[in-house]
């Protein structure tokens, strides 16, 4: 009888062990601005150390215009081997003037394309040969003189 209760006592551990190797792994990324953080930040009165103070650094910096900051955060989550699944997304843009004043904040997510992936390969040109025709490619082409030095040019 005790023999028994021990082999199903093992057998449910083994069980819940293995079950909690199938949870998710749930990854944060960026800068995920909360409402919050954006409470204190007012339009027309807030400058840019202000806003690097309440929501901190920029995730990036428009590349045209560096009064347009990106604050983009994500949160993923991954089960066993399948692709990781976006979970949450936020994308806040902040506009400054020319004097780093705050003129806006707003949220410009969901405007994602999902692109597919290619599997194919770009075909290349030239010869495909194998690795004997490189080695028996290569005999007769090397000058048996210049190999011992007897070539006469000076310096060798």
């Amino acid at each position: 009888m005790t023999m028994k209760n021990f082999l199903l006592t093992t057998m449910i551990l083994a069980a819940f062990a293995a079950l909690g190797g199938c949870a998710p792994t749930v990854n944060a990324r960026g800068n995920m601005v909360k409402d919050y953080q954006m409470v204190t930040l007012n339009p027309g009165t807030t400058t840019k150390s202000d806003v690097l103070r309440a929501i901190g650094s920029p995730t990036t910096q428009d590349p045209f215009d560096e009064n347009i900051w990106y604050y983009i955060g994500q949160t993923t989550e991954k089960k066993g081997i399948l692709d990781p699944k976006v979970t949450d997304e936020r994308i806040v843009m902040v506009t400054f003037d020319d004097t780093g004043v705050l003129t806006t904040i707003k949220d410009v997510g969901g405007n994602r394309e999902e692109i597919p992936y290619e599997r194919r390969k770009t075909a290349t040109s030239g010869n495909e040969i194998t690795v004997l025709q490189q080695f028996f490619g290569n005999l007769g082409k090397f000058n048996a003189a210049e190999s011992v030095g007897d070539s006469g040019s000076p310096g060798r």
